[in-house]
């Protein structure tokens, strides 16, 4: 094995995948990750500190981006909408093809610790959100309802995307309909 190679992170990244598909995360190790990506386990460790981190790498990164998205935006006098418009034009399949990101979301939902991790960084990016929204003068409950909303509505329209063929359906679109269905129905309430 190779010690350094172009491109060991991704090949990490799409062999762990590819293992977790195949015989479950639980059941897939470091060490098996480090063979199938053709690399050795120090590599690994160079980029990741567990097998979990695969998952979620960048995730810090995406958050502090997203985060700074809400404190740029126009459109703080319906934060459920700036929240939701943040997320959907965020350009996610710049962090990796659909495809990935598919069967990412798909280990971590048939996992309860990974799915329990992900629903913690999501609560975390919310809070963030919230405070930001709150700095630009939305007031506190409504900036944390907004904030909550606004990342559950997105997650929905993400997972829809997700499921959707390629190209078939926009993630912009996808959300702007479930905003004007969630609208409908507070507004008959």
């Amino acid at each position: 094995m190779p010690r350094w190679e172009q491109g060991s992170e991704e090949r990490l990244t799409a062999a762990a995948l590819q293992l977790f598909r195949e015989q479950g995360f639980e059941n897939t190790s470091v060490v098996e990750i480090a063979r199938r990506a053709r690399v050795t386990n120090r590599t690994f460790f160079r980029y990741f500190c567990d097998k979990r981190e695969v998952l979620f790498a960048h995730a810090d990164d995406l958050r502090a981006a997203l985060v700074e998205g809400v404190g740029r935006a126009s459109g703080v006098a319906d934060p459920v909408r700036m929240v939701v418009g943040v997320l959907a034009q965020h350009d996610w399949e710049g962090l990796a093809p659909r495809r990935a990101l598919r069967e990412r979301q798909a280990v971590i939902a048939a996992n309860p610790e990974l799915l329990e991790r992900d629903l913690i960084k999501q609560h975390a990016m919310a809070l963030e959100f919230a405070d930001v929204l709150a700095r630009r003068g939305v007031d506190g409950d409504l900036a944390g309802v907004a904030a909550r909303v606004g990342v559950q509505v997105f997650l929905t329209a993400y997972l829809r995307w997700l499921d959707a063929e390629e190209g078939s359906e926009d993630l912009v679109a996808i959300c702007d309909e479930l905003l004007s269905a969630l609208r409908a129905t507070v507004l008959a309430g």
